[in-house]
């Protein structure tokens, strides 16, 4: 049977869409075909949704549509645009075979009311956030710990939130699965820089994806830069990502306010990150944590840029120091690592070569579909495609 992928979204106020999510949209159905369809449903709840240019609505849409391609129906709920009552009568009315939360805290608690009221086996697929952050909190980590251990499955990006986890919840290790992240580039990717930020010709451009959050730490490079500026004129760093902390927004727009070699673009659609990263000349990323697998990283290595990234267990995953990329400690280590990309441009083609091999060799999309239809055949009684 030939069958085209749909993107179909619907919500209050409309109906059908193949183009994506209008504002107030909240689901997302990605099927091949109305009898593959009914063969198989998920319901995947996810925090956000593109065209938010969160990590988690990246992901999320890369496995979805990675999962329609292989013949699953699956609908994606946005919690930021859709009230739980609807999910709710929704599922009563079009039961799911299998529900699959995206981040413990945010979509769990739901997730796990669905689970009991459809009887259908729950996923969940941890963020670094849930197993770094809202885990050891005193008041959220309890609402994380009731998701987990409701759990018929847990994921994970990486074994370094699976230890964080079983440490705390030692009974969860061996209901956890390891389905390491892949990347899914858009095409046609078009992004003018040269319209936003003149640039000297000379330039040596760092660029910092992420999200503007505390755990993002995106002004702690400042002072190493601002030490590198000094002597390496040509240097500059952009910061491009929404504005997920507004305190730390302010912070970072006042520190940047008497630099004029850094500057924050702001949010950058995901369609238009390929166009962006693959103008840099190094991808930097500053996290105090992530959840195994940053995608800004990832992307950085699929486009062959160099990376030099927080020396972290989730940067450790991908990042194999002076082989795929370059880590760094702290702010001393920082400078260093920086100064030698600045001042090596073929140790920079090198990096991004052999981090482009290594995303190509260990992390391809349909690896990542085979890891979720995996855990997805455990649990239902009839295999998926």
């Amino acid at each position: 049977m030939t069958a085209t992928l749909s993107r179909h979204c619907d919500g209050p106020g409309g109906g059908g869409d193949s183009g994506g999510a209008a504002r107030g949209r909240g689901r997302l159905r990605y099927a091949r075909d109305v009898s593959e369809a009914a063969r198989t449903r998920v319901s995947i709840l996810a925090p956000f949704t593109l065209p938010s240019a969160r990590g988690n609505a990246v992901t999320v849409d890369r496995i979805a549509r990675g999962l329609g391609e292989r013949g699953v129906a699956v609908d994606v709920w946005d919690l930021s645009r859709t009230p739980a009552g609807r999910i709710e009568a929704a599922l009563a009315a079009e039961p799911p075979r299998l529900l699959h939360a995206f981040h413990a805290l945010r979509a769990g608690p739901l997730a796990v009311r669905l689970a009991r009221r459809t009887e259908a086996p729950l996923v969940v697929t941890l963020t670094g956030t849930d197993a770094n952050h809202d885990l050891l909190d005193a008041e959220r980590g309890a609402t994380v710990r009731r998701v987990l251990e409701a759990a018929a499955v847990v994921t994970a990006f990486d074994v370094s939130i699976v230890d964080a986890v079983a440490e705390i919840l030692p009974a969860v290790r061996s209901r956890m699965r390891i389905v390491p992240q892949s990347v899914r580039l858009p095409r046609d990717s078009v992004f003018d820089l040269a319209a936003r930020w003149s640039l000297p010709a000379d330039r040596v451009l760092f660029v910092l994806p992420a999200g503007i959050r505390a755990v993002k730490a995106p002004r702690s490079p400042l002072a190493a830069f601002d030490r590198l500026v000094a002597t390496h004129r040509s240097v500059r760093l952009l910061y491009a990502g929404p504005v997920i902390d507004n305190a730390e927004a302010d912070h970072l727009l006042a520190a940047l306010r008497d630099r004029p070699w850094a500057r924050y673009l702001g949010p950058v659609p995901h369609a238009a990150i390929p166009a962006l990263l693959g103008q840099a000349d190094v991808v930097l990323n500053s996290s105090i944590s992530e959840g195994g697998m940053a995608n800004s990283v990832l992307e950085a290595l699929a486009l062959g840029r160099a990376a030099l990234v927080s020396d972290i267990p989730g940067n450790r995953a991908l990042v194999e120091d002076g082989v795929t990329g370059l880590l760094y400690r702290d702010d001393a280590t920082l400078e260093a690592q920086a100064r030698r990309l600045v001042l090596d441009p073929a140790l920079r083609a090198r990096l991004g070569a052999a981090g482009r091999r290594r995303v190509e060799s260990r992390y391809p999309p349909a690896a990542e579909i085979d890891g979720y239809l995996e855990v997805y055949r455990r649990l239902l009684p009839v295999g998926v495609a």
